[in-house]
Formats: C-alpha cells, sequence, structure tokens
C-alpha cells in the first residue's frame, strides 16, 4: 500500500523458443480461480500483505499493516511495509522502504527466531517501492516488485537462506524476470509452483488488461536459476470490489497456501469503510 494511503487509514481509524511457445499459451482451465469465502482485515493490522506459515506445523497466519512495524525499524525512516512470505524452512521476510528512496530493507526472522535486516541499494533506475517478497520453492531465490507500469520483476539471493547473503553487505539485484506485457502496481506475488507466480495488482486503469484490480498469472519456462527469463503474463480475473462505500479500493497482498491449495488476497474498502469492510478474500481452482 502506497505511504500515503497508510497515512489516510491511520487518521480515519484514530480519528527463446520455449520462451515463444510458452508466452503464445492461454490460461489453462486449471488456472481458474473461484471465490470461495472472505474474512475481515483489520486496517492497522492486516493491510498491507499476509502469508501462511508452514513451519512449525500448526502455526498461524501472519499478516502486515501500518500497526505491524516494530518502533525500532520506523524510527529508523522504515515506514512502509509490504507483502511478506514465509514459505520455506521457517524463514519469514518483510520488504520494506522508506522515503529517502535510496535503498530497500528486507527484514528477516530465522527459524530460531532471530531477526537480521539486508539492505539493497537501489541501482540506476530502480523504483524505490517494495511492495513484496516471495520466495522460490526451492529457497534460493526471491523476487521482488516496484511500483508504476513495469515490465520486470526483481530477483534476489534470499536474504539469510542463499549462502551469498550477508546482513553486512549489499543485497545484490542478480537477474530479473522479463515479462512479456506490461504490468502496473503489483502488490504481491507467490509462487503457486517453482515455474508459476500468481500476483495482485491494484491497476487503476483497466487499459493494460480491460480490467482494473486483476489477478495475474506468471508462467515461467523454467524453474528460476541464476539468469534473467522471459514470464508469459495473463489476467485471471478481476479481483472482489464490493463495500457499503463507494471510491477507490486497493488490492494488496497475495498468498497461495500449498498445502491446502487456497489462494487469499487482500482488497481494501474506499473511504470510512476501510474500517468496516475491507476484506481478505478466499479463492479455490476450479
Amino acid at each position: 500500500m502506497r505511504w500515503q494511503r497508510c497515512q489516510s487509514i491511520l487518521t480515519t481509524v484514530i480519528a527463446a523458443s520455449a520462451t515463444a511457445a510458452l508466452c503464445a499459451a492461454p490460461a489453462t482451465a486449471a488456472d481458474t480461480w473461484t471465490e470461495a469465502g472472505s474474512d475481515r482485515a483489520d486496517p492497522l493490522t492486516e493491510s498491507q500483505g499476509l502469508t501462511s506459515v508452514e513451519v512449525p506445523a500448526g502455526s498461524p497466519n501472519r499478516y502486515t499493516g501500518i500497526g505491524t512495524i516494530p518502533s525500532s525499524v520506523s524510527s529508523r525512516g522504515w515506514n512502509h511495509v509490504g507483502d511478506p512470505d514465509a514459505s520455506y524452512n521457517g524463514y519469514y521476510i518483510e520488504p520494506y522502504q522508506r522515503d529517502s528512496g535510496t535503498a530497500k530493507m528486507f527484514r528477516v526472522q530465522a527459524p530460531d527466531g532471530n531477526w537480521s535486516e539486508y539492505v539493497h541499494a537501489l541501482a540506476p533506475g530502480e523504483a524505490p517501492n517494495n511492495s513484496f517478497a516471495t520466495i522460490t520453492p526451492n529457497g534460493q531465490w526471491m523476487v521482488s516488485g516496484e511500483w508504476g507500469t513495469m515490465d520486470r520483476l526483481l530477483v534476489f539471493p534470499t536474504p539469510g537462506v542463499n549462502a551469498g547473503t550477508s546482513p553486512s553487505a549489499d543485497l545484490p539485484h542478480a537477474f530479473s524476470i522479463k515479462l512479456d506485457h506490461a504490468v502496473r502496481d503489483i502488490q504481491g506475488c507467490d509462487f503457486s509452483s517453482a515455474t508459476t507466480l500468481l500476483c495482485s495488482s491494484d491497476d487503476p486503469e483497466g487499459s493494460l488488461f480491460g480490467i482494473t484490480k486483476p489477478l495475474l498469472q506468471v508462467d515461467l519456462p523454467t524453474e528460476l536459476s541464476g539468469a534473467d527469463v522471459t514470464g508469459h503474463v495473463t489476467a485471471l480475473r478481476q479481483l472482489p470490489l464490493r463495500s457499503s462505500c463507494s471510491g477507490d479500493f486497493e488490492t494488496e497482498g497475495i498468498d497461495y497456501d500449498r498445502r491446502s491449495g487456497t489462494l487469499r488476497v487482500i482488497v481494501i474498502s474506499p473511504g470510512f469503510c476501510v474500517i468496516t469492510d475491507s476484506k481478505t478474500y478466499r479463492f479455490s481452482r476450479s
């Protein structure tokens, strides 16, 4: 969620050939997602992102929002948290950005409960937004995204998991997923398989895919392995936009629970209804 909207919420609450073949392929029936229910999303603590926790077994889902940012983190300027991930062996990663726009930070909790911070200095031309983090199923790579209209997703070695990372060194941008279709305002992505990403877009215009606020699928030709790949983008459906209030909705983070096959996406309601009827929607494959 953009920081300006976070402030508004707080104020309201307080007051090559293989690739070519892939790019030509349409979405399959297995990629159809049907709404299966919803839960209220708290505007302070569940308004940015969410993740299912596989390890340890039986752990509750985790959420992020402006109210989940520790004061020790926000006091150093990291005032926006994005969509987290906890899909690899008990590691949990939260993406942060700050107004200075010179770096991004990934806050990592190891399986033993200890926290560490990995900072990435922005490269020339890189947007300062740090909307989400999602870990590949093998744990070695972490995908993140920028804001605005983009034709790529950024890939980093997974901080704390990949042996080539250290809290005392810059976290490097390793390579990119080049997209065959532009996307806009990606709020979150999560791996549903080693070669498929599901992404929530906050696109307010609808000119790219013919619908606003789409659920997107990015199909990869191979598992990520350290070099640029091209991803085929498909718009699967519009995310639910229902509220007692009229105005601008904001889609937020996304989570795919591979144990149950459940997909969840946060949608924040407009106006005062941000408090009353913002939802985490659940979807199942059909």
